[in-house]
């Protein structure tokens, strides 16, 4: 009876010593996470694109009504990419503790787009240029290309008035309005949402612009000089999708010059009319100069008559 027990006593140990072994080693169940809000949420569209396939396919009034910012379009094989940029306001100038700032920034005042408007990708190419020459635009003023060439180089040694010419070309062409971007909407498109000096921050390398790279911007890095323009589509494109709104090439706005903003400026997007219409401001930089007058809020003025390079605008007929 004893030795029964003790048996008896022994197999009940054996059994829970099993069962403790088991329910250590068993895995914990996975239980499937519930979808959140966010992960059910479809992704958002892609920027959509209007290409001509061949010849003159202007967007169609219904086409051209649904355009959203970064959608993208090409109203001839030839023309110009222009990129939807949203409508919105900005503060116009720089801040008085910006490093270079000139005289001529200020004062700081709230500008507002009230309808989105298209502007060129990229600043006008040689093809570009070409492609209206070839059909007997642009005054026959074939542009200064000895330090670059064509191609995709950066349409150089355009006048004001050349560069009107091409727009007036456009235009009939196409059958509706492109033009020269205003100062306030060249600032704009350049700072694309951002307040610092440049779209990429507050300093500026080599890897963000072409520019004369041995005199540094405030603790940037020095490098080594440009050698002369690159090609359009050269660096990344800014938040607008937009190339090269520093350095590489000077570009014409309408705006007649002033000195400095005044209670006349407007505040609505539109060109300054008033002033010295002898010269009219350029925007972007150049090349061949220091990162100063690459900023986004930096002017800079020149006669009509001297080569620069420029980037095109066009009117949208969206509802605002």
């Amino acid at each position: 009876m004893h030795l029964r027990m003790k048996w008896l006593a022994a197999l009940v140990a054996g059994t829970l010593a099993v069962a403790f072994t088991a329910a250590a080693s068993a895995k914990p169940r996975q239980v499937r996470p519930m979808p959140s809000a966010e992960s059910t949420q479809p992704p958002a569209p892609l920027p959509r694109q209007f290409f001509a396939e061949k010849g003159v396919q202007p967007l169609t009034p219904e086409l051209e009504q649904a355009l959203k910012p970064k959608d993208s379009f090409k109203e001839c094989v030839n023309c110009p990419e222009m990129v939807v940029v949203p409508k919105g306001s900005f503060i116009m100038g720089t801040p008085i503790g910006e490093i270079d700032r000139a005289k001529g920034e200020d004062p700081l005042h709230r500008v507002t787009f009230a309808r989105p408007f298209a502007v060129g990708r990229f600043s006008i190419s040689f093809d570009e240029w070409d492609a209206c020459l070839a059909d007997g635009g642009c005054d026959g003023n074939k542009g200064d290309d000895s330090l670059s060439g064509r191609g995709r180089m950066p349409a150089q040694g355009i006048g004001f008035d050349a560069a009107k010419s091409y727009l007036a070309w456009l235009s009939r062409k196409i059958g509706r309005t492109y033009r020269l971007p205003s100062e306030s909407e060249r600032e704009y498109f350049t700072r694309a949402g951002t307040t610092t000096p440049f779209w990429f921050g507050n300093t500026i390398s080599t890897l963000n612009a072409n520019y004369r790279a041995d005199t540094p911007y405030g603790n940037g890095p020095h490098g080594e000089n440009s050698k002369g323009p690159v090609v359009v589509d050269s660096y990344a494109p800014n938040p607008f999708g937009l190339y090269q709104v520093h350095g590489n090439v000077w570009e014409w706005t309408e705006d007649c010059f002033n000195k400095r903003y005044t209670e006349d400026t407007p505040t609505d997007g539109a060109p300054w009319l008033e002033g010295d219409c002898s010269k009219r401001m350029r925007r972007g930089g150049i090349w061949n100069w220091s990162p100063d007058v690459s900023r986004s809020g930096a002017r800079d003025d020149a006669t009509i008559g001297s080569g620069n390079s420029f980037r095109v605008v066009r009117t949208l007929a969206v509802t605002p």
